[in-house]
């Protein structure tokens, strides 16, 4: 199973759980309000508008994209790679993995490398590779903002909702039969605030910051690496000294994954 449905897999099982709770006691219909949808979402998202550019706004689709359909950021790999070429370097020189580099898909590690076979200075390519990084890590940090600013928003605007339909509900007290019905129409729209907030964008922008870390580890390992590369180190140290920025966990389930799925291809092959 790959990790990006983990997060769709929990929406599914926490709303599923959430209706089966409602139709054990009740009904979904009731739970089902068109008018208190639009307030908590649309005036939700009116607000993002005032809170951020357009171009900040645009970038949901792609965010909720690469919450299921990035890569996964292999840190096993990346290591690999780099002992691969610095062997390769200590054997052959330098300009020997100009072709190489071409098939690397790790940007990062891409950019560097050609700066190493360009000849530029250690401390220009970690300065320049550095900045790169921070780039990345500001542009991925604005779709974290985004999602962290609709879960607060959410909430809010089912209060309001929640005030506009006992406001309208206190306006037709005459008729007495109506006040339970209006009440519960009028509280439907803080449920759909709660549940947007703490069930989709909260836990989207965990999810965002989490992998944003990750990326942003894989980048400090690939300066390193880039940087040993060019110093011509001995490939063993350079692998040892990637391998001090993994945890024991992450070193231990990487590790577990490799063999589970060179296990499945010696299967298939077999």
């Amino acid at each position: 199973m790959k990790k990006n449905m983990i997060p769709i897999i929990g929406i599914v099982i926490g709303l599923g759980l959430l209706v089966w709770s409602i139709t054990s006691a009740g009904t979904l219909a009731s739970f089902i309000d068109a008018p208190s949808l639009v307030i908590t979402l649309g005036g939700s998202f009116a607000a993002l508008l005032v809170s951020f550019p357009m171009s900040s706004i645009k970038t949901i689709p792609s965010l909720l994209k690469q919450l299921i359909a990035a890569p996964d950021l292999n840190a096993e790999e990346l290591i690999q790679t780099v002992v691969d070429i610095s062997k390769k370097t200590r054997s052959q020189g330098i300009l020997a993995i100009e072709n190489d580099i071409k098939e690397l898909d790790n940007e990062m590690l891409v950019y560097g490398l050609e700066m190493v076979v360009d000849g530029s200075d250690p401390e220009d390519i970690r300065d320049i590779m550095e900045i790169k990084a921070e780039n990345i890590e500001k542009r991925h940090s604005i779709g974290q903002d985004v999602f962290v600013k609709w879960g607060e928003l959410a909430p809010g605007f089912g209060m309001l909702g929640t005030l506009i339909g006992l406001i309208i509900m206190l306006g037709q007290l005459s008729d007495p039969s109506t006040i339970g019905s209006g009440m519960a129409t009028a509280l439907i729209t803080t449920f759909y605030g709660s549940l947007l907030a703490n069930m989709i964008f909260i836990p989207i922008s965990i999810n965002l910051k989490q992998k944003t870390e990750e990326e942003m580890q894989l980048c400090e390992m690939a300066i390193e690496g880039v940087l040993s590369i060019q110093a011509g180190q001995n490939p063993r140290v350079i692998e040892q000294k990637l391998r001090s920025y993994l945890s024991d966990s992450m070193t231990t389930a990487e590790a577990g994954g490799e063999k589970a799925e060179a296990g499945v291809k010696e299967k298939n092959y077999g």
